[in-house]
């Protein structure tokens, strides 16, 4: 399985995206380059990027209205974003982060920091796509005990309905009960056997449902120490 992370370097200053090409490279990230925008949103469509460094200040479409447009589309908004920018106003900054960039790092920038804070974002995004899995699967398991509790109360329903057949038999005891009384009692109970059959049919169906959704959903989880060994190789921290 290949774990090496696509990076998407947006910046309209060719030095810029040189420096990031060539150090993240060596580093083992895919590195894809947009010189602006627009450019950067057909990347994104083509390259599917783990990640996006952007510039804020560019020409024919900034870094902010790159992110409006991405954060909202279903498809690319949890691709995380660290904006990068020459603009060092805290409103500014916090502007960036309402839109829904994971950092922002003001211009000059130091290239560790830089790596420190890709790392830091590609973990924390690794963390939280587990979390969603896992709560995905504690919310398939409440609407099973949902299910089940409701199915249980048709059990219930049914086979008060049996008993009340039954005692209709039983008060006959000992009085020759005609043909007529005795199909409509036989009807009464056949009925109720199968609806019991029908809610158990069903609850059956549930449960294998949910059984095959949870383990589509076990394949693409993990646990969290195996988690931090694998961020830590891909990110050659080892």
């Amino acid at each position: 399985m290949n774990t090496r992370k696509k990076l998407l370097i947006v910046d309209d200053e060719k030095i810029n995206l040189e420096f990031f090409e060539v150090m993240l490279s060596k580093l083992g990230f895919v590195v894809e380059e947009a010189n602006d925008g627009i450019e950067a949103l057909e990347k994104v469509k083509k390259f599917h990027p783990d990640l996006i460094l952007l510039d804020n200040v560019m020409p024919r479409m900034s870094g902010w209205e790159v992110t409006k447009t991405l954060k909202a589309d279903s498809k690319y908004k949890d691709i995380p974003i660290i904006m990068f920018s020459a603009l060092d106003d805290v409103k500014d900054k916090v502007a960036g982060f309402e839109l829904g960039v994971d950092d922002y790092i003001t211009k000059p920038f130091n290239f560790s920091e830089v790596l420190a804070r890709i790392k830091a974002t590609l973990r924390n995004r690794a963390l939280f796509a587990q979390i969603a899995v896992r709560e995905s699967r504690l919310t398939m398991a409440e609407e099973l005990s949902r299910d089940m509790k409701n199915n249980l109360l048709d059990f219930v329903k049914s086979v008060d309905g049996l008993d009340k057949a039954i005692a209709l038999i039983s008060e006959g005891d000992g009085v020759v009960v005609n043909r007529e009384t005795l199909t409509a009692m036989v009807k009464v109970i056949t009925g109720k056997t199968q609806t019991v059959r029908k809610h158990i049919a069903e609850l059956d169906a549930r449960i294998e449902k949910t059984i095959i959704e949870w383990e589509d959903l076990k394949k693409n989880e993990i646990g969290l120490t195996v988690l931090e060994d694998q961020i830590r190789k891909f990110l050659n921290q080892d």
